[in-house]
């Protein structure tokens, strides 16, 4: 073994990192600091193939991982420099984040950034962060990936080139995907089919027929070159509608040319591989979570929700399930199972829903509140009687019945708005008109959550068969829920921390998130109920003044 080689088996990625954050404090980054950390720069340049200052920043960003919204002037205040200096490193940081190891968010006030949850792990396990690459793709699975690259624009974590070069590079890597092979076919520019994949994903991913401006905006980082696309589009010049890959809509005969669609011939075209039947264009689907994909998760209540929960995780049982609604049938009642999940933010709710799912082995189709209020008048009360005729379809096609899940559903069983006169406020009777209805001769099992039950109109209220109020945990429920989260607790910080901190089991998970990532920057603590207590004070968004607690 070398001498070499022997160095660098003394060292692994997060002692490197700890070394050159430490010698960075206040080190204003000079000349200096680069000789002094110059053994573990070189160390992480090799390991993960980056320029020296690219380390640096590297090591900056992961010593503050656990921040989603990481500023550059952080950096400049730990150094002792200021923000100018930083600057100088954009050019290494813009490489970063297309290299995958820090997101960036951009808004108004700037731009923050974040570490992926797998480059952590990278780091944790001393590897190189390698991002995956998308093979063998279906044309399915492309679609869903184009769907978190257009959420990622819309939350500002990628600019439209980054959307352009990740849509290329999935494109690049599978052209074995008819959609694919077709979309190049066009010979489009850049700009012309960035735009047609974005109808594209509307549409399949949406469901959208009635795509708007407002749907197309967010794509374009340049006002200039959105007015020039929007006038092409309006005054009918775009290439796309030029070549019928896309059309205006018509209200009542009336050609409206601020709403769009894509045409049947196009869409025949390009997605020969996905089933159009089912993709019905004036319908937006529920999403559907199969129950092989849910993972199993401990939960604690109070004696009693614990009692309802396990009635009704009884009840779903399938031989037990259907039993009682064929007798409910039999005597004349309704035999669909409707129930409400109320109570406080992060008491379990949504999480319950998705145990009673994973034991009974049902699917559940979530229903996306927002995709279902269409901005179209008429389109939301046609999108709601979709919505559960295609639950009727699927409770047929299904061996067992799936849960219709409507989660935080608080915009559409709210109370109804009495001599309603505007459009939006009658479109909202509407849809709750409907739902009602529906909920009379419903058969099946229909879960909804919310937080405001205190706003739900009465007519919904009696048509819920099962209501279960989530409190928030007992001393003893949070104890266990601490135990379960951070086994290493001893019996008395466990119950120190259950005392002190009245929180729910959504913000005890996401303090014990922190506390892992802790452990895997820095290391175990010599004082973990110190440290907890820290995290705790921090989750609090309201600041006091505590007394410590055990020590």
């Amino acid at each position: 073994m070398t001498a070499k080689q022997s160095k660098k088996q003394e060292l692994d990625l997060l002692q490197a990192v700890e070394k050159v954050v430490e010698l960075a404090k206040d080190s204003q980054l000079s000349k200096a600091f680069y000789r002094k950390a110059g053994k573990y720069i070189k160390y992480l340049s090799e390991v993960l193939d980056l320029t020296k200052e690219q380390s640096v920043m590297m090591s900056l960003f992961i010593d503050n991982s656990e921040d989603t919204s990481i500023s550059i002037s952080q950096f400049g205040t730990y150094v002792g420099c200021r923000t100018t200096h930083i600057i100088r490193y954009m050019n290494d940081i813009d490489l970063l984040e297309k290299r995958g190891f820090v997101r960036c968010c951009r808004d108004r006030r700037g731009r923050t950034y974040s570490v992926p949850m797998k480059v952590v792990e990278a780091f944790q396990h001393n590897q190189k962060y390698v991002p995956e690459i998308l093979t063998g793709m279906t044309c399915q699975e492309l679609f869903g990936e184009l769907e978190d690259l257009f959420d990622m624009r819309k939350d500002d974590e990628l600019t439209q080139d980054g959307v352009a070069e990740k849509i290329q590079e999935l494109f690049d890597n599978n052209p074995q995907i008819i959609f694919v092979q077709k979309l190049k076919s066009f010979d489009f520019c850049e700009e012309e089919e960035l735009l047609l994949v974005l109808f594209c994903h509307l549409f399949v991913n949406n469901n959208d027929d009635n795509i708007g401006y407002h749907d197309l905006s967010f794509l374009y980082e340049r006002k200039r070159t959105w007015n020039r696309i929007k006038s092409s589009l309006s005054e009918g010049e775009h290439p796309l509608l030029l070549s019928k890959m896309i059309e205006y809509n018509n209200d009542d005969g009336f050609v409206n040319r601020e709403s769009f669609r894509m045409t049947m011939e196009a869409k025949r075209t390009l997605f020969e591989e996905l089933n159009l039947s089912s993709l019905n264009t004036n319908q937006k689907k529920a999403g559907l979570l199969k129950t092989g994909d849910i993972a199993i998760k401990k939960l604690f209540y109070d004696d009693e929700v614990r009692k309802q929960v396990s009635e009704l995780t009884q009840l779903l049982n399938d031989d037990h399930y259907q039993e009682i609604r064929n007798r409910l049938k039999e005597s004349g009642f309704r035999c669909g199972f409707t129930c409400l999940f109320y109570g406080m933010p992060g008491t379990g709710k949504t999480e319950t829903v998705l145990q009673l799912a994973k034991e009974s082995g049902r699917d559940i189709m979530q229903v996306n509140i927002s995709e279902i209020k269409s901005m179209w008048v008429g389109e939301s009360e046609k999108n709601i009687k979709a919505l559960f005729d295609n639950y009727r379809n699927k409770v047929r096609e299904c061996k067992i019945t799936p849960i219709l899940l409507f989660n935080e559903a608080d915009a559409i069983i709210g109370k109804r708005q009495e001599g309603a006169e505007r459009a939006v406020d009658k479109m909202e009777n509407s849809i709750q008109n409907i739902i009602l209805q529906e909920m009379e001769t419903f058969d099946g099992i229909l879960i909804a959550t919310t937080n405001l039950a205190q706003n739900m109109d009465k007519a919904f209220e009696r048509r819920f068969l099962y209501k279960i109020k989530f409190t928030k945990p007992t001393i003893e429920a949070r104890m266990s829920i601490w135990r379960e989260m951070i086994p290493a607790l001893s019996e008395a910080d466990t119950h120190a921390l259950a005392v002190k901190y009245d929180f729910s089991g959504g913000q005890i998970e996401n303090i014990a998130r922190h506390y892992a990532i802790d452990n895997i920057l820095h290391g175990s603590s010599s004082n973990i109920l110190e440290t907890l207590s820290i995290h705790c004070d921090n989750e609090r968004l309201e600041k006091k003044e505590q007394s410590k607690i055990g020590f």
